[in-house]
């Protein structure tokens, strides 16, 4: 591959992934006048991260988790947005997601689409701890969103915290100190008002030795 061709696949790449901000999430932004988009999200996690690295149970790589969440998403391009409550089961998100990852890495020069790829299905793999780090910023964003906009979206779908705590089952993977402070300042507030109360809120996790580390 000749340099010209090289520099011409990148900005093909860089061409198409700006569909991704026509990819609409179930989120309200500040003061609910509109819904988020899949490229606002990738910024705010990759700011969170920036801020809040410090937090992650385990010695992360910063770099790695930043580049991690700035991509993740970026094969609902193709697969679009799936509602965090829509009750699709994994493997058929997957296998859509997994199709979009091919078309869409795969305007890249080789090098470059085969690391992106990679970097993508350790995200969804979830076993390392960047990539349990990144989750636990994915879910906590939309989180805050609730929050912020007075738990509207919540109420206009009908949410119930049990729903919300199955959704969150491994957020504390990635840092004890975001969700025990998420629980406390995002959800508390809205059960039994905009979210509906069907369980009660766990008690307050311990964070790991070693929290606290990026490189």
């Amino acid at each position: 591959m000749t340099d010209e061709e090289r520099l011409e696949r990148q900005f093909a790449f860089i061409r198409e992934i700006d569909r991704e901000k026509f990819i609409i999430r179930q989120t309200y932004l500040t003061g609910a006048k509109r819904q988020e988009n899949d490229a606002e999200h990738a910024w705010h996690l990759a700011v969170m991260a920036l801020l809040l690295g410090g937090y992650a149970n385990e010695k992360i790589d910063l770099l790695k988790t930043v580049s991690m969440v700035l991509i993740h998403d970026l094969v609902e391009i193709d697969a679009g947005d799936t509602y965090a409550y829509a009750g699709v089961s994994h493997e058929a998100q997957h296998e859509k997601e997994a199709k979009g990852a091919d078309r869409i890495f795969g305007l890249l020069p080789p090098d470059q689409g085969q690391a992106f790829r990679a970097l993508w299905e350790e995200f969804e793999e979830g076993e390392t701890p960047e990539a349990r780090f990144a989750h636990t910023l994915d879910n906590l964003q939309p989180m805050m969103q609730n929050d912020m906009t007075g738990g509207q979206m919540w109420q206009e779908r009908g949410i119930a915290l049990s729903q919300v705590l199955r959704r969150n089952a491994r957020t504390a993977d990635g840092s004890a100190v975001l969700w025990d402070y998420a629980k406390s300042r995002f959800l508390a507030p809205h059960v039994g008002k905009e979210l509906k109360a069907d369980t009660e809120l766990p008690a307050a996790a311990e964070a790991p030795d070693g929290a606290g580390k990026t490189e």
